[in-house]
């Protein structure tokens, strides 16, 4: 089914859209493994709308939009790391996440990486073992006057060549 939803690149004109996606995914899909004030906290690290446009921009980010609505996005820096990929509430666990993380995972491979790396929300992790991630870590990140708990975690990827000694 995640391969019926449409994956585009991001354009400047989504930071807005994106931005409130981010912050709606986050107080919605987390309440079970963060309180308010950690949400509150996490979601206001996009609230300088040109630094969030710039850091989605630096990154390889893809946007899922249907019929005009934002169904979700997905950033992969340094080709080898998954630094955002949120879904908006209304369409988790219909397969956003799923072709996100696909597509993102197989630019990563092509581009070179033989592994790829996330640090985890505590609501991720259980999707991202799904998909083959190991927990490596686990992180507690400053926002603001709060702690996050997230973990590290890291999938290697298929299709990589070996490397080898022998002449070709």
């Amino acid at each position: 089914m995640s391969e019926d939803y449409p994956l585009r690149p991001f354009l400047p004109a989504d930071a807005m859209a994106l931005r409130d996606l981010f912050a709606q995914s986050i107080d919605e899909l987390t309440v079970d493994d963060y309180d308010e004030d950690q949400r509150l906290a996490w979601a206001a690290s996009a609230e300088d709308a040109a630094e969030f446009r710039a850091r989605l921009a630096a990154a390889l980010t893809l946007v899922v939009q249907l019929d005009g609505e934002y169904l979700g996005f997905g950033s992969l820096k340094d080709n080898k790391t998954i630094d955002m990929l949120y879904v908006h509430p209304d369409y988790a666990g219909e397969g956003v996440g799923t072709a996100l993380a696909d597509a993102l995972e197989k630019i990563a491979g092509a581009r070179g990486a033989e592994a790829i790396t996330v640090d985890a929300s505590d609501t991720a992790v259980p999707f991202f073992e799904r998909r083959g991630y190991i927990a490596t870590q686990r992180n507690s990140v400053p926002r603001d006057d709060q702690w996050l708990s997230n973990t590290t975690m890291l999938k290697r990827l298929a299709g990589q060549p070996k490397k080898t000694t022998e002449p070709s």
